[in-house]
C-alpha cells in the first residue's frame, strides 16, 4: 500500500490541501488517517473525495517526503509508520508569529558549519571532539543561524540530557528555544511540534530527527554512538543515520558531538575539529589483571589503595558497574580466552547455542575445557566490595550521594569534576557478544574519563587483563580516532557495517518462515532460537535488494498473524 490511494480533492480544500497535509479519508467503511503524497491534475471517475483536512499545516515537505521513503526501503518499514514519524500526535496547527528578536551570539560559533548552512551548500559532517558538552560552541553556532532565520536541531538520547541542554539553551535564546522528549504529554509535544515551525532552536531526544523543522541550518547529535539514538522496535530507526540522509537532500550541516565518533560518521571521512587544546580527558592509569588476580577480589589492590586514599582526603569515587540486564560475554577459566561459536566465530550469550547461527558452542574452542565464567562486575556486588574496603556508610549505589558511588551509564548525568573514577572489569565491555562491543568500550571509557575533574592526583583507572588492547591504549592516550580507524578496518574485513549491511529478522507466533527467496541476494544465517522466536541473520555489501525482496514477504507473514521484528544494522547480533 505504499503507492497510496487516489481520492478526489473538494472545491473546499482546493487551495489548502498540499503535499504532506493530514486528512481524513473513506476506506473500507471507516474514516481513516491519511497522509497526501502527491496531488495531480484532472480528476478520475469514481473517486471517493477527501472527508475532511487535519490541521492546517502540512507534517512534511516533499524533500523530507524523500528521506523517510528511504527510510521506509532502508528499515523494511510500511511508508506510513515512516511518514507518522514527522507529524505531532494531535492536530497540527499553524504557530503564532514570533514578535520578539532572535538573539545574537556573543562567542565563536564553528564557523564553516554556519556559512555552508547559509549557503545551502554541502560539507562532510562535522566531527566535534568535546572531553564533555561543549554548550559555548553549540549556543554560539545556534545563534548564530537563529539571526539569519535558521534553525538549530540538538539531539540528545534521554530525557533527562534534554531539559538540561534546553534549560542551558533557552537562557540564551528566551522564546526560540522548543523542547520534545517522550515524557511531555501529547499536547505540550504538538505544542513544541508547532513552535519548530518557526525559525528555533530544538532539542529533543530522537522523535525530533523526522520533524519538519522550519528552515534547518544545522543540526547537533550528541554522543551518536549510544544505544538510545536506535530504536529498539521496528522500525530500528537509528537517528543519526536518518539525519544523514536528511542533511544529503536538505543541505544542511550534521555536527557530531562528544569524545568518540562513532564508526559510522568517521566512515564518511568527517572534519575533525576539538573543543579545545590539550588531552581530550584527564589522565588514566591501568591495572594489569595478570598481575593482581589473587583472591577472587572484582578491585585489584592498586585499586584498593586509590579508593582509600580518596576517600580519606574527602575526594569523590565513581565505580562502574556493568549495566542491568547486560549480556556479559564468557570466557574460559582455564585458558581464559573469549568463548566464540566455531562455526560462525561470533561470541554468544551465555548458554549452548549460538543465538546467531544456531550452533553448537561446545568446549573451549581454545583448550578444549568445559568451564565458562561471565566477563564484568554487578552493581550489587560492587557495592559489597567497596564497602569492606573503605566502609559501608561511604558507599552507596546511583543515584544515592555518597564518597563513593556505584553505578551504570544510565547514572553518568550529573556528575562532574570527580577525583576518581574506576571501571573494575573493560575486558567485558570490549569483549561484548556484538561486533560494535570496542567501539561501544571505547565511547563508554572516554565518557568516564571525562568525569574526573583537572587536577593533581585526579584519575580514571582501568583493569583489564590486556593492556595492549586498541581500546586501551585509546584511553591512555586520549586518542580515539586511532583506536576507530582500526575498528573500521577490522569491521571491513568481516563484512560488517559501516562497510556492509546487516540484518536481523525474528518471527514469533508460528512455524519459522522460508527465505529462499532472497537467499540469492546476500548469505543467510539461521534459522537460531530466541526464546519463542526463530531469528535469522542476513549479510551483504548491500542488502537493498534483499530489503525490496523482504518488504512483501513481511507484510503476508504479518497478514498471517505471525509477530515480525525486522532489526537493520542491529546493535546486537
Amino acid at each position: 500500500m505504499d503507492g497510496g490511494f487516489r481520492y478526489l480533492i473538494p472545491e473546499q480544500f482546493d487551495a489548502t490541501l498540499e503535499v504532506g497535509s493530514l486528512v481524513r479519508v473513506p476506506l473500507g467503511g471507516r474514516r481513516v488517517r491519511g497522509y497526501v503524497i502527491g496531488v495531480e491534475d484532472g480528476a478520475r471517475p469514481g473517486l471517493k473525495p477527501v472527508a475532511a483536512l487535519s490541521g492546517d499545516v502540512p507534517v512534511f515537505h516533499p524533500a523530507l517526503f524523500d528521506t523517510l521513503t528511504w527510510a521506509a526501503q532502508h528499515y523494511v518499514s510500511p511508508l506510513s509508520s515512516m511518514l507518522e514519524r514527522a507529524a505531532p500526535p494531535n492536530n497540527p496547527r499553524k504557530p503564532q508569529a514570533r514578535t520578539n528578536p532572535a538573539p545574537r551570539s556573543t562567542g565563536e560559533p564553528l564557523a564553516e558549519v554556519v556559512d555552508a548552512a547559509l549557503a545551502g551548500r554541502r560539507i562532510r559532517p562535522t566531527a566535534l571532539l568535546a572531553s564533555d558538552e561543549p554548550f559555548e560552541m553549540i549556543r554560539a553556532t545556534a545563534l548564530s543561524l537563529l539571526a539569519h532565520g535558521r534553525s538549530s536541531v540538538v539531539i540528545v538520547s534521554t530525557t533527562s540530557e534534554a531539559e538540561a541542554i534546553f534549560e542551558n539553551l533557552s537562557a540564551a535564546a528566551p522564546g526560540h528555544t522548543v523542547i520534545a522528549h517522550g515524557d511531555m504529554p501529547d499536547r505540550s509535544i504538538t505544542g513544541a511540534w508547532g513552535r519548530s515551525l518557526e525559525p528555533s532552536v530544538v532539542v529533543g531526544t530522537p522523535r525530533v530527527a523526522a520533524w519538519p523543522v522550519a528552515s534547518i541550518g544545522a543540526v547537533f547529535i550528541l554522543q551518536d554512538g549510544r544505544r538510545a539514538m536506535k530504536d529498539r522496535q521496528t522500525p530500528t530507526v537509528h537517528a543519526r543515520d536518518l539525519v544523514r540522509h536528511r542533511s544529503l537532500n536538505e543541505k544542511f550541516p550534521l555536527v557530531v558531538v562528544g569524545p568518540t565518533p562513532s564508526a559510522e560518521i568517521l566512515a564518511t571521512g568527517p572534519r575533525v575539529v576539538r573543543s579545545e587544546a590539550g588531552r581530550l580527558w584527564p589522565l588514566v592509569e591501568v591495572v594489569d589483571r595478570r598481575e593482581h588476580s589473587g583472591g577472587g577480589q572484582l578491585l585489584a589492590e592498586p585499586v584498593r589503595r586509590a579508593l582509600s586514599a580518596v576517600t580519606r582526603r574527602g575526594g569523590r569515587c565513581f565505580v562502574f558497574g556493568h549495566r542491568k540486564g547486560y549480556s556479559a560475554a564468557t570466557w574460559c577459566v582455564a585458558c581464559r580466552t573469549i568463548r566464540r561459536c566455531p562455526v560462525c566465530g561470533s561470541r554468544p550469550d551465555p548458554g549452548e547455542t549460538c543465538t546467531r547461527c544456531g550452533s553448537p558452542l561446545g568446549a573451549c574452542v581454545e583448550c578444549g575445557a568445559g568451564r565458562f565464567e561471565a566477563l564484568g562486575a554487578g552493581v550489587g556486588r560492587l557495592v559489597a566490595e567497596t564497602s569492606r574496603i573503605v566502609g559501608a556508610d561511604l558507599v552507596g549505589a546511583a543515584p544515592k550521594e555518597a564518597a563513593v558511588v556505584v553505578g551504570t551509564e544510565r547514572d553518568l548525568l550529573g556528575w562532574a569534576d570527580l577525583d576518581l573514577v574506576v571501571i573494575p572489569d573493560i575486558d567485558g565491555l570490549i569483549h561484548g557478544t556484538n561486533y560494535r562491543s570496542a567501539e561501544d568500550a571505547l565511547r563508554l571509557g572516554a565518557r568516564l574519563a571525562t568525569l574526573v575533574g583537572r587536577g593533581s592526583g585526579k584519575r580514571m583507572i582501568v583493569q583489564t587483563s590486556d593492556p595492549s588492547h586498541p581500546v586501551v591504549r585509546a584511553l591512555v592516550k586520549a586518542d580515539p580516532i586511532t583506536a576507530m580507524a582500526a575498528e573500521l578496518q577490522e569491521r571491513a574485513a568481516m563484512g560488517y557495517p559501516p562497510a556492509g549491511e546487516l540484518l536481523v529478522i525474528e518471527v514469533a507466533g508460528g512455524e519459522p518462515k522460508d527465505l529462499s527467496t532472497v537467499e540469492t541476494e546476500c548469505e543467510v544465517l539461521g534459522p537460531a532460537a530466541r526464546g519463542e522466536a526463530m531469528r535469522w541473520l542476513l549479510q551483504a555489501p548491500d542488502l537493498g535488494r534483499a530489503k525490496t525482496l523482504l518488504r512483501p514477504l513481511v507484510q503476508r507473514w504479518r497478514d498471517s498473524g505471525l509477530r515480525v521484528r525486522i532489526d537493520v544494522d542491529p546493535i546486537d547480533l
